[in-house]
């Protein structure tokens, strides 16, 4: 994988989403491809998704992996998301609120100008539109799933000359993001003896 799942980040996006919708909960197929698009559209405005999410094509369109597996509950973070989130039938409720510091200002317009865009849809005419992606049509699936390939994602959205600079940038990010929680890390357990 290029980018790193950020558990955090995707909860306040989530997040985020269901508050500027005015609501604390939604249909779960609906914030699904809300916050698919909006790391689609992350990535090709600052190559960068929001997420950091396994792509992945399923029949009602594409999927963030990770983010429909915590919402099954059949991901290791589980218990963490299931303090802020709980599955109430075919929606998603908000139950403690995330705050939104891991996100960046760009993505919290980013995330307020897609609940804006589609806010008159409903989850199956958001279906319609991401099953128009490219990118889904290239691995549509059928009844199973298939990986979607970073490729694929960049060519759909006119990136796919950058694909070495934006994987370049992916793996210095995430060497940082290591450095930085071992540095944090190490500080912490100095404090700890002091």
């Amino acid at each position: 994988m290029v980018f790193i799942f950020k558990i955090d980040k995707t909860m306040q996006a989530i997040a985020s989403l269901l508050h500027f919708h005015n609501t604390r909960e939604m249909s779960y197929l609906r914030l699904r491809k809300l916050l698919y698009i909006a790391d689609r559209e992350s990535l090709k405005e600052t190559g960068q998704p929001i997420t950091g999410d396994q792509l992945v094509a399923m029949e009602h369109g594409p999927v963030l992996s990770s983010v429909y597996n915590l919402i099954k509950g059949e991901h290791s973070a589980w218990g963490h998301w299931s303090r802020f989130f709980q599955k109430s039938g075919y929606r998603l409720k908000l139950i403690l609120d995330t705050g939104n510091g891991k996100l960046s200002k760009y993505e919290i317009a980013k995330l307020r100008e897609i609940t804006r865009t589609y806010d008159e849809m409903n989850e199956w005419e958001m279906v319609d539109i991401v099953h128009e992606f490219p990118e889904w049509k290239r691995n549509d699936p059928g009844k199973s799933a298939k990986p979607i390939p970073l490729e694929h994602l960049l060519e759909a959205i006119g990136r796919a000359g950058d694909l070495e600079a934006i994987v370049q940038d992916a793996r210095d990010q995430n060497a940082f993001d290591q450095l930085f929680a071992s540095v944090k890390g190490a500080e912490a357990t100095v404090a700890a003896s002091i």
